[in-house]
């Protein structure tokens, strides 16, 4: 898992989003646990937009199995993350309620990651 991400590494959404930095593996539970915590900040205003999907099955040997005699059970699912790809996005809140709840969201996650904001994202109307 080498190099930035190639794709998915815009806002294409949202006005607000959280962007990884770091190469890591997110399992299927975190990316629930960190989309529960922005939903439920946000008190179901606005929009959310989960931009990974854990579409890699990972296998586990039971503990005290010799080697050999094949593959293990699947275990669970993860996406694959690269630095610069977009995590999740939020769209009809204001900026505060954004950050925050985007920060609540990389608290779940396993990877170091940044507040991105749209370029033409207006300040002053959201002050007016």
């Amino acid at each position: 898992m080498k190099g930035n991400a190639q794709r998915g590494n815009q806002l294409a959404f949202g006005s607000f989003g959280i962007k990884s930095l770091q190469t890591k593996w997110i399992t299927g539970r975190q990316i629930e646990a960190a989309r529960i915590a922005v939903t439920r900040y946000m008190q179901r205003q606005g929009q959310v937009w989960v931009r990974i999907f854990p579409d890699k099955a990972i296998s586990k040997k039971p503990l005290d199995v010799r080697m050999g005699k094949g593959k293990g059970n699947p275990e669970g699912f993860v996406a694959t993350v690269t630095p610069g790809r977009m995590l999740f996005e939020v769209e009809g809140v204001s900026f505060e309620i954004a950050k925050e709840a985007l920060r609540l969201a990389a608290q779940k996650l396993p990877v170091t990651t940044k507040f991105v904001v749209r370029n033409d994202y207006d300040y002053q109307s959201e002050n007016a």
